[in-house]
């Protein structure tokens, strides 16, 4: 279970830092989705920064429930904007926001104020 939980992490990390980086350099793809959404490019900026961040906070002792579960919530934005304005498919949004669920569930003992595994 341990390696699976670091394989994922790595997956995890490989992915958010690419895409967030690609958001924060102002890849050309990147700015016409969220010119496509409405929002306006500070919000490529935010979630940039989101997901860089969440994905270092996998790798921090104490810090790893609360970077999965960022880049959860993160997920559940873009499958949202998938389904509601990009399309064609909000697969890897679900996959990805699948995988930072389990991270965020192995670390639930991280959660302040529970005590165990």
């Amino acid at each position: 279970m341990k390696t699976s939980l670091i394989i994922i992490k790595v997956l995890l990390t490989v992915a958010f830092i690419a895409a967030g980086g690609a958001k924060l350099a102002g890849v050309e793809q990147m700015v016409a989705t969220y010119e496509a959404l409405g929002f306006g490019q500070w919000f490529r900026y935010l979630t940039g920064v989101i997901e860089v961040a969440g994905a270092a906070l996998l790798w921090i002792p104490g810090f790893q429930l609360w970077g999965a579960g960022l880049l959860a919530c993160t997920m559940l934005g873009a499958i949202a904007a998938h389904l509601l304005v990009l399309g064609p498919s909000a697969v890897p949004a679900i996959a990805l926001g699948v995988l930072a669920a389990f991270v965020a569930y192995s670390h639930r003992a991280q959660f302040p104020g529970r005590s165990g595994p």
